[in-house]
Formats: C-alpha cells, sequence, structure tokens
C-alpha cells in the first residue's frame, strides 16, 4: 500500500511539472488574438505571470520584475507573459496602466477567467508559471512571495545551465 502511495504521489508531481500549457484564446493589450498553447520563447526559457490591477502584491511584484527584465533577458533570454485576470469591465484599464509604468512584458487579458481557470489559479494571485525552452512547466508557485524577482531567476538559471 505504501508503495502504491509513493508512485501516486510521483505520478501526480510529474503530471503537474511536465504539464503542457492548455488552449484558452486571448487577446493581446493591442487586440490580436492568441491560443495560449503556442505560448513559446523559441527554445528559451518563458514565464507566465498572472495579475490583477486590484492586486497590489502582484503589482509590486511586476514594478520589482521589470526593473530586472531587461538585464534577465540578456543573461538568459527568458520572456515573460503578464496574464490580466481584470474582468471584461475593467480589462480596458490594463493598457493605460502598462503603457503608464513602461512594462515590457507581453501582456495578455483574460478578462472571462477562462485560462485562469484552465492553469488551475481560480484567482488565486499573483501565480507565477516558469518554463523551459520545450515547453514544459518547471516551476509554480501561488501568492506573493518577498524577493520573488530573485526566486524567478534563479529557477531560469537552473533551466538554461541544464
Amino acid at each position: 500500500m505504501k508503495n502504491i502511495l509513493i508512485l501516486s504521489f510521483f505520478v501526480l508531481f510529474a503530471a503537474n511539472i511536465f504539464a503542457q500549457l492548455p488552449s484558452v484564446t486571448l487577446k493581446t493589450i493591442d487586440g490580436k488574438t492568441i491560443n495560449t498553447d503556442t505560448l513559446r520563447n523559441g527554445d528559451k526559457p518563458f514565464i507566465i505571470s498572472f495579475f490583477a490591477l486590484w492586486c497590489k502584491p502582484c503589482l509590486r511584484e511586476l514594478e520589482e520584475v521589470s526593473e530586472l527584465y531587461e538585464e534577465w533577458q540578456k543573461e538568459t533570454g527568458v520572456k515573460i507573459f503578464a496574464v490580466s485576470i481584470d474582468e471584461a469591465q475593467n480589462s480596458q484599464k490594463v493598457k493605460p496602466y502598462i503603457n503608464q509604468k513602461g512594462w515590457e512584458y507581453e501582456i495578455l487579458l483574460d478578462p472571462n477567467g477562462d485560462f485562469d481557470r484552465a492553469m488551475n489559479v481560480n484567482k488565486y494571485v499573483p501565480a507565477v508559471f516558469i518554463y523551459d525552452g520545450n515547453g514544459n512547466q518547471v516551476f509554480s508557485r501561488k501568492g506573493f512571495v518577498e524577493g520573488s524577482a530573485e526566486n524567478w531567476i534563479e529557477k531560469v538559471r537552473e533551466i538554461v545551465k541544464n
């Protein structure tokens, strides 16, 4: 029985870690349609960060990361997709906010929460998913953690090394 439990845990853990992206149609802040199962960064790692304008820890985290993003891109080639889960009536506020901040992330809008639900975020933001260059999920975290930026880049550096 103990072996079955251990094996079950391993299978669930491995399935979660190497999960592929679900197929959900979103819009960019410029109105272009994009399917989430095509999110890639060539053979380089990428990060998906779920946020909302009403979530102060989300904005704090993305602001902290934005200060380091250009340096990270030069070092590792990482790309960040920031996914707003703001509802439809508030999603029109996302583009002006992003433009004011000058964030260089690729911003995607999920006003109906389809991608949010498919990724099992369920509005528990911030939520971060890190993928390797093959599109395999290698790390995830929900909720705010002090020093998030350093945690993100450490995971990306591990991917790039291997």
